[in-house]
Formats: C-alpha cells, sequence, structure tokens
C-alpha cells in the first residue's frame, strides 16, 4: 500500500490575472480539497505548505518572457526539494497546486534523481514557447515546453539539467480534438491522445497502452499531472479557461486510475481548479472524489 504524502503548493505565479487588478484563485485548490477530507479519505500523511511567492506583476509588459519568472525559479527548486525527498524516503507525493507551473517542481525534481517521464491529463499540452508564439508569458501554459528544454534559461535549465524531460518520454491525454499544438507534438515525438480518440479507444485501454510503454522504455518512473481543465465545463466550470467536449468523470476515472496503478508511477499533482468559480463547491468535491477513487483503486 502506497505511502501517500500530501504537500500543498498553492502557487498561482504562472497564470494571467482573471480580471485588471485581481489574483486567479486557484491558489485556494489544495485547501477545498482538504476541507472535503482528502487526507483523511486517503489515510494520506501531511506533507506541509511550500508557500509560494506574492502574486505580482509590477512593471512586466507583453515581451518582456515568463512573467514572474525570478519568483517561479525560486518556488521550483523549493517545490522539487520538498517532492525528491518524499520520493527518496519512500513517499508518494500528491501535490495539490496551483496552477499548472508547478509541475516544474516535480520534472526538476525527478530529473535531480534520474531518468522519469510524465503522463499529462489536460485539456492543451501546455506547449508555448518561442519557437511557436509571440504571446510567451504565462508558464502554466508553457510548463511542457519549458520542462522539455524550450524558453528562457532561468527557467528551463534550472541547475544546468536541461531538460528534465525528454520529449519521448511524455504522454499526453485529454487534448481537444483539432488542438492547434498536436502536429507540432507529432513531430517531435511527443505521444498525445485526444478527447475523440480516448472515446474511440476506450480510457483505460489508452492508458494501458501508455502505461506498458512507460514502463518497457529505459525509464526510472513516471509523475501524473492532472489539470482539472481536462473535464468538460458542465462538471468542472471552475477553471480559468473552460474549453468544450472534454472528458466525463466516467471516462477521467480509469484513466487517472489506470495510470497511477502502475508501481513505476511515483507521483501526482492535480492543478487549476478554482474556489472562486465554484460558490457552492460541487467541482471541488467532484474533483476531490476522482482523485480520493483513483488513488484509492491504485
Amino acid at each position: 500500500m502506497r505511502d501517500i504524502v500530501v504537500i500543498d503548493a498553492p502557487s498561482n505565479l504562472g497564470l494571467r490575472p482573471p480580471a485588471p487588478g485581481t489574483v486567479p484563485g486557484c491558489h485556494k485548490l489544495a485547501g477545498a480539497l482538504r476541507d472535503n477530507g482528502i487526507l483523511r479519505r486517503l489515510g494520506a500523511r501531511d506533507g506541509g505548505v511550500v508557500v509560494a511567492p506574492r502574486y505580482d506583476l509590477g512593471d512586466w509588459r507583453e515581451g518582456d518572457g515568463v512573467f514572474h519568472a525570478e519568483a517561479l525559479a525560486a518556488y521550483t527548486r523549493t517545490l522539487a526539494v520538498r517532492v525528491g525527498r518524499t520520493i527518496e524516503a519512500g513517499g508518494f507525493p500528491l501535490v495539490l497546486g496551483g496552477d499548472c507551473s508547478i509541475q516544474l517542481g516535480a520534472s526538476l525534481a525527478l530529473r535531480r534523481l534520474g531518468r522519469y517521464g510524465m503522463a499529462g491529463i489536460d485539456a492543451s499540452a501546455d506547449f508555448r514557447h518561442p519557437g511557436n508564439s509571440d504571446r510567451v508569458g504565462a508558464a502554466a501554459g508553457e510548463e511542457l515546453a519549458i520542462a522539455t528544454g524550450r524558453g528562457q534559461d532561468d527557467l528551463s535549465d534550472l541547475d544546468g539539467l536541461r531538460p528534465y524531460l525528454r520529449d519521448q518520454d511524455v504522454r499526453l491525454f485529454g487534448l481537444r480534438d483539432g488542438d492547434e499544438d498536436l502536429p507540432e507534438l507529432a513531430g517531435l515525438g511527443i505521444a498525445a491522445v485526444t478527447v475523440g480518440e480516448l472515446r474511440a479507444r476506450g480510457a483505460a485501454e489508452a492508458a494501458r497502452t501508455a502505461v506498458t510503454s512507460l514502463e518497457s522504455s529505459p525509464l526510472d518512473g513516471f509523475w501524473v499531472h492532472l489539470d482539472a481543465d481536462v473535464l468538460d465545463p458542465s462538471v468542472m466550470p471552475a477553471v480559468d479557461s473552460p474549453d468544450p467536449d472534454g472528458l466525463l468523470p466516467a471516462e477521467l476515472l480509469p484513466l487517472l486510475g489506470t495510470l497511477l496503478r502502475s508501481e513505476r508511477c511515483v507521483g501526482l499533482n492535480v492543478t487549476i481548479y478554482d474556489p472562486d468559480l465554484d460558490p457552492d463547491g460541487t467541482a471541488g468535491e467532484l474533483l476531490t472524489d476522482l482523485v480520493v477513487d483513483a488513488l484509492a483503486g491504485a
């Protein structure tokens, strides 16, 4: 039985402001899932909080690169230490975000430990970088590009460890059909399964295929990244960029559960859910249930 250790990573540094003078509310994700009893229900240990720097764009302007870059670099290193120590001690980190830039903390931690892969469950690839966009700025939409060595050096080459993830070691699930990044990903050998393909193949079968490939490759293990926006807005409206035609809970659960059941899976992070956009807490309860049920069966 896994020794699950819940670590809060309440960083919203990677998102644009939802409105002038406001800050993204996804830093409250961890508190909401804790209020829903996630530690008790999983029998997990409390790994504490990695406190995030203050959200402040200052005088940043479009064209200046990634905003909060210095703070993001420092936070990534700090989170990487917490995640790495947990894994080295035999624990299974469950990292509660936060926006998707917290994935960089896990990627850096794993790069320090060896060669690891990632299974990302996300509505988008988060693959914006200077080679394909002139709107680089929000790390939450760029963290996979950064983790695979694309982007500015002060984020993509921390401690001289670029890339944290190799292209061929990444598996993506839940991208919307017609996603503009799909041709580039295919050309780079980054495997991506869209919502339509998941439905055609079956979510559990698609996950089993990925697990088989990850387990048969020269990897020390792999991490699972879960972005709440992979779910359809009809059940998960509380995200910063809700995209239609997403997965339903009955499709996400076998996908997530199959990935987590692999003995080579070393951790999971959960991101983007925004309690400010969920006044009755229904979406947060659903997300908690899905994570608990997937881990309980793992």
